[in-house]
């Protein structure tokens, strides 16, 4: 059975930082691209960052470029998302996302087929 567990959000004020945890089980990790997705309430999913554990290779969208930061422990089997100078529209559901292949927005989430729980991240001013 695969599982991805994230853990990690909560209640932060505006500058602050958080980090996401990602566990994953079930699948060879390494053989994986790990995303996170977000969704604000009365939004679309949308991207934030991926890590293909195959070759490093990372994405991230417009909005996390230059503050988070994603990366992974192979022996954890986890991946992280490490968030610097949070901003309130930065507030979502998180989602931790796994496929054979790398993506990044992707037309149609419903191609992506191993999602976590997702975890809420609020950041207030």
């Amino acid at each position: 059975e695969v599982q991805l567990v994230e853990s990690g959000g909560g209640l932060v004020q505006a500058g602050g930082s958080a980090r996401l945890s990602c566990k994953v089980s079930g699948i060879t990790f390494d053989r994986y691209a790990i995303g996170w997705v977000r969704q604000a309430p009365g939004k679309e999913r949308e991207g934030v960052s991926c890590l293909n554990n195959r070759d490093g290779q990372t994405y991230y969208s417009t909005a996390a470029r230059g503050r988070f930061t994603t990366y992974a422990d192979s022996a954890e089997q986890t991946v992280y998302l490490e968030m610097k100078n949070l901003e309130p529209a930065d507030t979502a559901v998180y989602f931790c996302a796994a496929d054979t292949q790398f993506f990044a927005q992707p037309a149609n989430w419903g191609w992506i087929p191993h999602w976590g729980q997702g975890i809420q991240v609020t950041v207030s001013t």
